[in-house]
């Protein structure tokens, strides 16, 4: 089954990287790689979402309110909902963000705000496959008061511009030590790193600044643990990961190799979240080749 989807997997989007002009994915030498096996363990499949309209999974968040909860979301045309599921897939409700339509969402981040005393979900508009778009957005909502149903919130929306031109992003990450927003590019030959501090919210629109190219691609979705010391960002193919060192910057920890994680791939994986305790991490692909979305689990050793 593994050797039959990356077959599935290169014949999807080898054309993309010959018409992007990227390096071909090292999906070809896969069972060579190697891993390191010493920080998480091998995938573990929690099963599939209770909720099936959660069906193109661009990205989700862990609550910081809500013990094992998770924030989720669909990607472009879709409505412009919440998904509110546990860490075995049931379901917990929605939100629908008032207001506004989902362009392009491709990533949800959870962490701190206006208010120190509570805790905010920020989604990111920053999907753009053709660069057609002048701007880009970041939604941010405070956590509900409660679970269940349908809620409706209209969100606070904040539009960034890339000083370099339009991008093509599907990786909004918030660091909470520093509360500033990490975008990584996707369509690009490296995947490059945008930053912008939170504090921006308030003027509602800034000029992003351009920090870094990182060693990969295709960059589809990344989280920043909850107390700020790991990192993680995917792609179609891999799981890469930092350990953040005392007083080091984002930029800083990504400035040296990544360790590559156990991953199996999944039919068109994007969503990746830490859980808060710090004992795991989950992933989430779209629904491809009629395979229902499965949410995955890889335990720390």
């Amino acid at each position: 089954m593994d050797h039959l989807l990356k077959v599935l997997l290169i014949l999807v989007f080898f054309p993309a990287w010959i018409a992007l002009n990227v390096p071909y994915p090292d999906v070809f030498f896969f069972d060579k790689r190697a891993f390191d096996k010493t920080i998480f363990g091998d995938q573990v499949a929690v099963g599939a979402l209770e909720n099936k309209k959660l069906k193109e999974a661009s990205g989700m968040a862990f609550s910081h309110r809500y013990d094992g909860v998770i924030y989720g979301h669909n990607d472009s045309g879709s409505s412009p909902r919440l998904y509110i599921f546990d860490t075995l897939g049931k379901d917990l409700g929605t939100i629908r963000l008032k207001d506004v339509y989902n362009r392009d969402w491709e990533d949800i981040a959870v962490g701190p705000g206006p208010d120190p005393n509570v805790s905010y979900i920020y989604v990111g508009e920053i999907g753009d496959n053709r660069a057609q778009w002048n701007s880009i957005r970041i939604l941010r909502i405070a956590e509900p008061d409660s679970l269940g149903g349908e809620q409706r919130i209209k969100p606070d929306v904040m539009k960034l511009k890339y000083p370099d031109g339009q991008r093509d992003a599907e990786t909004l990450m918030l660091d909470p030590v520093s509360k500033t927003f990490y975008i990584l590019t996707k369509r690009d030959t490296l995947s490059t790193l945008y930053r912008v501090g939170l504090d921006a919210f308030e003027k509602k629109e800034a000029m992003l600044e351009k920090v870094m190219e990182l060693p990969f691609t295709m960059a589809t979705g990344g989280d920043i643990s909850i107390d700020g010391s790991e990192i993680l960002i995917r792609n179609y193919f891999s799981v890469y990961y930092w350990k953040r060192r005392e007083g080091e910057s984002i930029p800083d920890a990504l400035s040296r190799p990544p360790l590559l994680l156990p991953y199996k791939p999944e039919p068109q994986g994007e969503a990746i979240a830490f859980h808060p305790n710090g004992k795991s991490y989950f992933t989430l692909s779209e629904k491809r080749f009629r395979i229902d979305p499965i949410l995955y689990r890889y335990d720390r050793k």
